[in-house]
């Protein structure tokens, strides 16, 4: 996978602006028609940023697609937004990745993010992970980025803003139950699940989804149709900045809390217009 047997430099160039071109159409089909997206916020957006977001709608995380169309639709193909991908997908699903990778995933690793930050990108990541696309459907209106600080070290040793970006009805179209990873985790243990035997997926939903019905496990799934809104959030610019900052571990909790209060206000205020 990248993450081990290529370069930084092979990993960013797999980025190919012509494959997202030939992918546009089929996203703006969804985007228009199936989701039914509407956006704003994207007057905030500077030069370069580390976009930080809060994940939704199970693995198939339509809301992420649709925050990819809206800065294709605005800035094309060429200037580039590489997103982190959980190192995994390149294990578990080799095809997938790499036509992620063309879009311009990479793996979360801090070099890539380092590397496509000093090349004048922006990055997108999705610090709560599978925990968070995961996250009961009564969870849907709550930012959690599960206490994860890197994307703030990241963000102070390059000197970037943040730009939080924030979506509401993505977690609507599944519906999530239930996580019971613990209890999961336990009779893995026990032998009692031999389907994951020896794995350990980090979450274990139980959860109402096409075309399952109901579905046991971190499975993918097609996403019904819900409409989705997304809302780009005013940078988030940092006083303090450097390396130094970056080890400053009270002052990166600080800012990570700035980071969280400010993503669930603007959240509120988006499902309340």
């Amino acid at each position: 996978m990248p993450g081990s047997s290529h370069t930084v430099e092979t990993a960013l160039a797999q980025r190919d602006p012509s494959v997202i071109a030939s992918l546009m159409p089929k996203w703006e089909w969804f985007y228009n028609h199936y989701f039914q997206t509407r956006t704003d916020g994207w007057h905030h957006v500077p030069k370069q940023a580390l976009f930080v977001g809060s994940h939704n709608g199970g693995l198939a995380a339509p809301d992420l697609l649709m925050l990819m169309v809206d800065w294709f639709r605005r800035f094309g193909y060429e200037r580039p937004m590489y997103g982190l991908m959980h190192a995994k997908v390149w294990q578990a699903n080799p095809g997938l990745a790499q036509l992620a990778a063309q879009c311009g995933a990479v793996p979360a690793e801090p070099k890539f993010a380092i590397a496509a930050l000093q090349r004048g990108a922006s990055v997108l990541v999705f610090p709560g992970g599978a925990q968070d696309v995961f996250r009961p459907h009564h969870q849907r209106h709550q930012i959690q980025l599960m206490g994860r600080t890197g994307f703030i070290k990241l963000a102070l040793r390059e000197k970037v803003p943040i730009v939080p970006v924030i979506s509401t009805g993505a977690h609507d179209t599944l519906i999530v139950l239930e996580n019971c990873y613990e209890q999961a985790k336990w009779l893995n243990q026990q032998g009692l699940l031999p389907w994951v035997q020896g794995i350990d997926p980090e979450v274990f939903p139980i959860y109402l989804g096409l075309p399952w019905g109901l579905a046991i496990g971190p499975i993918p799934h097609i996403p019904w149709p819900h409409p989705i809104r997304t809302c780009v959030c005013s940078p988030i610019v940092f006083e303090h900045t450097g390396r130094d900052a970056a080890r400053d571990n009270h002052y990166v909790q600080q800012c990570y809390e700035q980071v969280v209060t400010q993503m669930q206000r603007n959240l509120d205020q988006l499902i309340k217009a």
